[in-house]
């Protein structure tokens, strides 16, 4: 970041109510071995600057990667027009909201730099780790991959507010597939770059990345002789890894602030959830506790202060059962009445802030993995989820998964392939029986949650027990 570079922003802002300038750089790296050979070396470095400008009841944004004073002067013009545009006009009186002024600074986890480790000596943990994925002639396409993106940006205000954030994202992956005559069957490590992390190399420990392949591979085959996973009512154990599935679907999308007041309706739908339920409703049983913790460091979506200026912080979005707030930032808390969450984030420098999910988490229950699976009589267990679809209001989902394994007895006996189940939001987690401890907890995430126009594909965490539901809909079939 250019030493000269908030001096440059400070004398750009204009004598307006409020202005804030938001730079961000962001260095991509992309490394692929599939079937053993690397792939060409993706990179991107993009920086800009977003302008936004709040003056006389209007609000006006303008980005620029012209980091230049004339450059950043004419983002300053065009912000300015937009605010002269919309005063008056807008849904909500944009003067009477106080936007914060933060001061600080915020360095996320990265125990070994990934700048540290040479290209060769990346590309040679993928190829071995590869190699480890081709056990058998079964096997017929496996790859690993690193994603990672270093971060960081400064936020300034006319209110005198500075924040400087600089973040390493983590997101490696693995999968293997095996196919006998007709019957094709993959696995991965966490589903689609689920094992997304905030770190360095480290995080490859973190998700015993070295050691994974050989069990992918095995279960993969496993699935090309298995039965098709049963059809009926039945109990469900869920894996924290489609826990995350679960969690991000039909509880982070239907309790976002801006879904609920109906401005993702043309795109990303509505939400079965209404304002009168806060603080009421009971969302689930007793037993689930959910929190937004963009405090918790080595999560994907983790931050001191989100693209507003608002402070990082621990809440409670339901508790005991009982839903307490939104997934709203500044601007829809003060639209809907209610409490909300430090959750404005925008994507890149070229985007506006919106009301997004971070880090949305089950709190850990009592139950151990065993006590869960000694209650059930005869059920599913699940992991890793292959497929979504839910309806444009997140009440009315199906979802499928890789991997699953029969309970019989109160044991687990046998794989079962192409796990499905289906439900509805608004009394799907009212089933929940039991909540895993500490040690079922898996951490993990996804870089692609879409959702605004123009659209933003930002990065989102999910940490989850495993979980068990009674009563679910289970289906086999690809």
């Amino acid at each position: 970041m250019p030493d000269k570079l908030e001096s440059m922003l400070r004398s750009a802002m204009p004598a307006v109510d409020f202005c804030s300038m938001r730079y961000l750089r962001s260095r991509d790296e992309i490394l692929t071995v599939r079937r053993n050979v690397p792939e060409p070396v993706q990179r991107g470095d993009d920086a800009g600057v977003m302008v936004a400008i709040r003056h006389d009841g209007g609000l006006g944004y303008a980005a620029t990667c012209d980091l230049t004073p004339s450059g950043l002067a004419q983002a300053v013009r065009q912000a300015g027009r937009f605010a002269a545009l919309t005063a008056g006009k807008s849904v909500v009186d944009v003067s009477s909201l106080a936007m914060p002024a933060p001061q600080g600074e915020y360095v996320g986890p990265e125990e070994i730099p990934y700048a540290s480790v040479s290209l060769g000596e990346k590309f040679d943990l993928l190829r071995k780790t590869s190699e480890r994925l081709k056990i058998d002639e079964r096997i017929v396409d496996w790859e690993t991959s690193f994603w990672h993106t270093a971060v960081e940006s400064l936020y300034v205000t006319s209110g005198g507010g500075r924040v400087r954030q600089q973040l390493s994202y983590f997101a490696p992956a693995m999968s293997a597939t095996a196919n006998r005559r007709a019957e094709t069957q993959t696995r991965t490590l966490g589903s689609l770059r689920g094992q997304c992390k905030q770190g360095g190399m480290e995080v490859l420990q973190m998700c015993q990345f070295k050691r994974a392949g050989q069990q992918l591979a095995e279960e993969a085959l496993a699935l090309l002789q298995a039965d098709d996973c049963p059809t009926g009512t039945m109990p469900l154990l869920l894996a924290s890894d489609q826990m995350m599935l679960q969690i991000h679907e039909s509880i982070g999308h239907p309790l976002e602030l801006d879904r609920i007041l109906g401005d993702e309706r043309n795109y990303a739908g509505t939400s079965f959830v209404t304002p009168d339920m806060f603080g009421t409703y009971r969302y689930g049983s007793e037993r689930l506790n959910v929190t937004f913790d963009p405090t918790r460091p080595e999560q994907f979506a983790s931050y001191g202060w989100d693209d507003e200026g608002a402070a990082a912080k621990k809440e409670f979005i339901i508790q005991n059962g009982v839903l307490r707030r939104g997934l709203g930032s500044v601007t829809s808390q003060a639209r809907l009445g209610l409490p909300g969450v430090a959750c404005g984030r925008a994507c890149n420098w070229n985007r506006p802030p919106i009301d997004r999910m971070a880090n949305l988490n089950v709190e850990p229950g009592e139950a151990t993995l065993a006590e869960m699976i000694a209650q059930v009589q005869h059920g599913v267990y699940m992991k890793t989820n292959k497929s979504w679809s839910i309806d444009d209001s997140r009440n009315k989902f199906q979802f499928g998964c890789e991997y699953a394994e029969l309970i019989e007895n109160g044991k687990l006996t046998k794989v079962v392939k192409n796990p499905n189940y289906r439900g509805l939001s608004a009394t799907f987690w009212r089933s929940l029986r039991a909540v895993g401890r500490k040690e079922t907890i898996g951490v993990f995430g996804t870089p692609y949650c879409g959702k605004g126009e123009p659209n933003q594909c930002i990065r989102v965490g999910h940490a989850s027990p495993a979980c068990l539901f009674e009563n679910v809909d289970v289906f086999g079939g690809a």
